[in-house]
């Protein structure tokens, strides 16, 4: 055994396997050398759009002038971070922020799953591509688009709810841009509806990947369409959902700017629930125009989303290591 671990550990053996290792690599990248050669327009677009740009990192500790341009500038310290945990509102829009985003995952990963299990059911073909497709559409819509549908919705004078619907119940019209009560729910609903179609088709076809075996035998044993989505379909989708899941958590310091700055319309009066950490920042540059702030503001949602996703991985991988992202 002592021979054994003598051989194994010394110099020739170790050489020797690095040399073999080097081999391997020269050899593989000389039979996939065609495949190296389609993934040089990916790696350097990589390159150029997302680790070049990271140069401006440094924007973020710096009081940026435009005369002594960017690398001139004085260094600042973490003054551009202080700002936005020394505001009055430092405490509203790290809570909007997170409160909305932690129940956009959620709804995110239940709704659309049960209209891919129901849409999965569906016998008919073309009523199933006709739903997928209509669920889909408002994916492709812009933040400004939906916005104007909200309002044709919401308006004051002319909305739907108060120009058609609220009077047939014999209601009284809402002035629905300065009741923050009801925007939670409105930015939930819009969110929902429009990011729906896209999970729902990523679900969808991690669905239509399962082996039909499984249900065949299923079936045979008796278990019912309820049993089969719990013990088959769920169990065997749950690295996607896992893999979605992780994604978000990624983003959850990052709230999506038209939803919170475009569909309430800047209304004032709603700043307390629809204001977030993007909506804060941007306002802040119109006012002040400092781009330090900023950058120190989107440095720190990375740096918060890169850390989370990890933790989150490590949390999923300690409960099942298939299901975790890396």
């Amino acid at each position: 055994m002592a021979a054994q671990t003598t051989e194994v550990s010394s110099p020739a053996y170790i050489l020797n396997t690095k040399a073999h290792k080097r081999f391997s690599l020269l050899s593989n990248m000389r039979k996939f050398w065609m495949f190296y050669i389609m993934m040089l327009p990916g790696i350097i677009l990589l390159i150029i759009n997302n680790y070049i740009p990271m140069f401006g990192i440094i924007i973020a500790f710096k009081t940026v002038n435009y005369t002594d341009g960017i690398l001139g500038s004085p260094w600042s310290g973490l003054t551009n971070f202080e700002f936005l945990f020394k505001t009055k509102d430092a405490w509203i829009i790290t809570r909007n922020t997170l409160l909305y985003n932690s129940l956009f995952i959620l709804l995110n990963m239940t709704i659309p799953l049960a209209f891919a299990l129901m849409l999965n059911e569906m016998k008919n073909i073309v009523v199933a591509k006709i739903h997928q497709t209509l669920m889909f559409l408002p994916y492709f819509l812009s933040m400004i688009v939906i916005s104007y549908l909200v309002f044709g919705f919401m308006s004051d004078e002319h909305g739907y709810l108060n120009g058609t619907l609220l009077p047939s119940l014999g209601m009284e019209p809402v002035r629905w841009y300065f009741t923050k009560e009801i925007w939670p729910y409105v930015l939930t609903l819009v969110n929902t509806w429009k990011g729906m179609g896209y999970f729902t088709v990523i679900y969808m076809a991690a669905i239509i990947g399962i082996d039909n075996e499984y249900y065949e035998a299923a079936m045979i044993d008796g278990a019912s369409k309820w049993q089969q989505m719990k013990n088959i379909t769920i169990p065997l989708i749950m690295p996607i959902i896992m893999i979605m899941m992780l994604l978000q958590i990624g983003k959850i310091f990052n709230a999506d700017f038209g939803l919170f700055f475009q569909v309430p319309r800047e209304s004032g009066v709603l700043f307390p629930v629809t204001n977030v950490i993007d909506t804060y920042v941007y306002r802040t540059f119109l006012t002040v125009g400092d781009i330090g702030l900023s950058s120190a503001a989107g440095l720190l949602q990375s740096v918060v989303g890169f850390t989370l996703v990890f933790f989150s991985n490590w949390v999923v991988r300690r409960f099942n290591s298939e299901n975790a992202l890396f």
